[in-house]
């Protein structure tokens, strides 16, 4: 009440009642409605907002993903559907991505949806140059790394991972094409990445290239500690194959625990503790060899 006083005005014959019926019958339960009242304010007053609601339940696929947006964006609600945010949708499903594509794509930059047309279309084309087709699995990726941002920065970002990453101009196609995300790392995050895979691990530049999604792996929760438990292993003599980091780092916690970890128990009793504790941040005794 205290957000949209006037909602104390509104006639409850009129208004209110006709969109919480609207409303139920969509699905939504008492509390979802009363969290749609916190988040929606005037809008809540407008009958529209039943059809509005059923659109975007459609096209997100739960109300979670809705108030989700709706939390991003609060004048979603007071979006043009028939001019812009259906032709936007449209165009988007003709470019090969699904709904559940599209959701993700609008939830990540919600401002996708409320975009001229033309706007949008432009994106398309700015993905499509880097190398990165419509209808591909990256293509999403892609739409969203450019999303908003103008040739110019999009070439210094590129410049940037050829410096930072000593790539070629075609190892810098290769890197975006198979992981358009880089384009939105900090320049910080790249770097902190390039100086550890370089300096500490001794990977060539190329294989950055070819396996790039390794950028997007926290250091200190998943490269180094399991670039540390890897170096352990092969150290002393307990790694009769030559695992590479990118094998690992793509291993879920579970996985790399059962594989690496518990196999060892009775060689190297302080490994898993070990582990634990480089997770964390810090450097175990153990491991300060490397």
């Amino acid at each position: 009440m205290a957000k949209d006083p006037q909602l104390l005005c509104a006639k409850v014959d009129k208004t209110l009642a006709p969109v919480v019926d609207g409303l139920t019958g969509l699905g939504l339960s008492r509390s979802d409605i009363a969290r749609l009242v916190s988040l929606a304010h005037a809008y809540f007053r407008c009958r529209s907002i039943v059809s509005r609601l059923q659109y975007y339940l459609l096209l997100l696929g739960s109300f979670h993903n809705f108030l989700r947006l709706l939390k991003h964006s609060p004048r979603l609600l007071s979006w043009d559907l028939d001019k812009v945010v259906k032709p936007n949708v449209v165009f988007l499903r003709e470019c090969g991505l699904g709904d559940s594509d599209i959701a993700k794509l609008c939830i990540a930059v919600p401002r996708m949806l409320a975009t001229n047309p033309e706007r949008v279309r432009a994106m398309v084309a700015c993905a499509e140059r880097l190398g990165v087709p419509r209808g591909t699995g990256m293509f999403r990726q892609a739409l969203r790394a450019v999303a908003f941002l103008n040739g110019e920065k999009i070439a210094a970002k590129v410049n940037y991972l050829k410096s930072t990453f000593r790539w070629s101009d075609a190892q810098v196609s290769i890197a975006v094409r198979k992981y358009p995300i880089l384009l939105e790392k900090s320049k910080e995050s790249l770097k902190r990445r390039s100086e550890f895979l370089f300096s500490k691990v001794g990977v060539e530049p190329v294989y950055i290239a070819h396996r790039p999604v390794i950028l997007s792996y926290s250091m200190e929760g998943r490269l180094r500690p399991r670039y540390y438990v890897i170096k352990f292993l092969k150290q002393n003599g307990l790694l009769d194959r030559d695992l590479s980091l990118y094998t690992a780092v793509k291993m879920t916690e579970k996985v790399f625990v059962e594989k690496l970890i518990c196999p060892h128990r009775d060689a190297a009793p302080h490994l898993a503790e070990d582990y634990a504790t480089a997770c964390k941040g810090e450097m175990p005794y153990n491991f300060r060899f490397i």
